[in-house]
């Protein structure tokens, strides 16, 4: 037979298992972590969905970096490839919107005499009485500083893909991953010498749920530079075809923003006259 030739600039996905796959390994993922935490199942459930997911995200990625390379990826797919990066991002936003809404509610609510039950747990105030803070001015500075000198240094990288430095790429994006690395690190240190719980703490859950999660996305964002290093070392990507770095650079834009606004509201508006830790 003929071979048939394309005569339009969208990509046709072949067919793939991963959407399937990644499906599976997500709901045994979310089963298992539940059926864990109630002690109803070993972790190696939970772990075997993380490891599927692991998996998917490798095959997947790996499959659409082989379409690009092959062409498939004109620039009517790169627009939509855009627009749904901007989707994701826009649906990550909403995702933070609701942390600070529970944080700000727990501030509102706290110190508003006419919502009696709360006032009695939390003393009439916020932070709740005993709870014993941060000093923002030490670690959470350090880790600001950390994450905005990572923006510039993944916008150097960017820069210089653009005016084709391989060299300022590699150097650009190896400190990026190491700054992300160590912001990780500080977290870590600072969440050993809290002065509050997650567990029976209104103030303690919104704190470490907003600002874990943030965690995890500076380990998400790492793991995506720490990807496009090696893409860079291998030699791919060029001056006008580069949507995953892109896209990663987008996204940790994205996580140094959000931390921005954690920065100014839950460690320095939210310890403002409070005893600190």
């Amino acid at each position: 037979m003929a071979a048939v030739t394309r005569n339009h600039d969208y990509h046709i996905v072949n067919p793939s298992p991963w959407p399937i796959v990644g499906s599976i390994s997500l709901f045994i993922l979310a089963v298992g972590a539940v059926l864990w935490m109630h002690e109803i199942a070993p972790p190696w459930v939970f772990a075997i969905g993380v490891i599927g997911v692991l998996y998917t995200m490798y095959g997947w990625w790996s499959d659409a970096i082989k379409e690009g390379q092959a062409g498939d990826h004109t620039p009517v797919v790169q627009i939509a490839f855009r627009y749904g990066m901007m989707l994701f991002i826009a649906s990550e936003v909403m995702f933070f919107v609701a942390w600070f809404w529970a944080y700000f509610d727990g501030f509102f609510m706290a110190t508003d005499p006419l919502q009696y039950a709360r006032v009695e747990w939390s003393g009439g105030q916020w932070p709740p009485t005993g709870v014993e803070l941060f000093n923002p001015w030490h670690l959470p500075l350090f880790n600001t500083i950390i994450l905005l000198t990572s923006g510039t240094t993944v916008t150097w990288a960017h820069h210089a893909l653009l005016h084709n430095d391989r060299r300022g790429l590699k150097i650009g994006l190896a400190l990026t991953v190491a700054l992300g690395l160590l912001f990780t690190v500080v977290q870590a240190i600072e969440y050993t010498h809290a002065g509050f719980t997650f567990a029976g703490n209104y103030y303690g859950a919104t704190f470490f749920m907003a600002t874990g999660f943030h965690g995890f996305h500076v380990i998400i964002g790492t793991i995506f530079l720490a990807v496009c290093l090696i893409r860079a070392l291998r030699g791919d990507m060029s001056p006008k075809h580069h949507l995953g770095f892109e896209f990663a650079a987008w996204y940790w834009h994205f996580v140094d923003v959000v931390w921005l606004f954690l920065f100014a509201t839950v460690y320095i508006w939210g310890s403002w006259g409070v005893a600190v830790h």
